[in-house]
């Protein structure tokens, strides 16, 4: 009776693993699916990300200065410095 109940249990097991991967392929595994970060260079937001970081991290800013600093280089009232 235990062997029927643990080969009933394994064979339950096994098909909802193969029922779910024959469902859901991995997209990854594939390479069919690119991510947009892997695609795109970098844009004008992410630039400006960038740059407003180093210059946060430049003039060591701090909790609300450095958070005051990032609003107002990121809406674009300040010129922000050049990455390197």
């Amino acid at each position: 009776m235990k062997q029927s109940i643990i080969a009933v249990s394994l064979a339950l097991v096994a098909g909802a693993s193969f029922a779910r991967a024959a469902h859901a392929p991995d997209p990854a595994a594939s390479g069919a699916v690119a991510t947009a970060a892997a695609t795109e260079p970098g844009t004008p937001q992410r630039s400006r990300m960038k740059s407003c970081n180093a210059d946060a991290k430049a003039k060591d800013l701090h909790g609300p200065d450095r958070k005051a600093f990032m609003k107002q280089c990121l809406s674009g009232k300040a010129k922000p410095a050049a990455a390197s």
